[in-house]
């Protein structure tokens, strides 16, 4: 599959104004001032996935899973390592995750922000492309990389979008992974409207 440069800053580009949606979704939300950006983004091949060790290599991830079905399927996850989530938990709540009876506030508050990030990103996408997507209610899952892959839904994936975002929350640096996790001939179909999408702004 011929993925160039201009492919990957678009699709860069469509992430970036999701994330900044998303963090003015935040910022009302909280009432805190919540800055997102996506420095870097990278596409691999789903075997390749787990060896992503920079930040992928925990055994106790945080990860929010909204599936979607339509000209092209898949699976868009945000991926927080421990340490991040618990400095973000604890920036929008005020409450540190530590007792086990918070166990249900930490789950909540990941879930709210995944399912803003998810949401933002992939409409950005569908916007611009003006595609309709079916998606699935949004799942957490807590465990390492492979753990968390295998307790969705099962599928034949091929390609992985990965972005590396950070949020940004009064001096305190949280890194947070968004993952758009492909099935076979979707990242095709994604990248051809791209392209067509650009001609046609052309």
């Amino acid at each position: 599959m011929d993925i160039d440069d201009d492919s990957v800053d678009a699709i860069r580009e469509l992430i970036n104004i999701g994330v900044g949606r998303a963090a003015g979704l935040l910022n009302e939300m909280t009432g805190t001032h919540i800055q997102l950006k996506v420095p870097e983004v990278k596409i691999l091949e789903y075997s390749d996935l787990t060896g992503e060790k920079h930040v992928l290599d925990h055994d106790h991830l945080s990860a929010v899973m909204l599936r979607f079905e339509g000209s092209f399927s898949g699976i868009s996850m945000l991926v927080f390592p421990p340490e991040s989530a618990a400095i973000l938990i604890t920036a929008l709540t005020g409450e540190k995750i530590e007792a086990p009876d918070l166990d249900a506030l930490r789950v909540e508050t990941l879930n709210e922000v995944g399912n803003i990030v998810n949401n933002a990103v992939m409409g950005s996408i569908t916007n611009v492309l003006q595609e309709r997507l079916t998606y699935s209610m949004p799942t957490y899952h807590e465990g390492s990389i492979g753990e968390i892959l295998n307790s969705g839904r099962g599928g034949r994936y091929e390609w992985v979008i990965l972005a590396i975002s950070q949020f940004n929350i009064s001096d305190l640096h949280v890194v947070g992974n968004i993952l758009m996790i492909f099935e076979i001939g979707s990242l095709d179909s994604l990248l051809r409207k791209l392209r067509d999408s650009a001609g046609c702004a052309e």
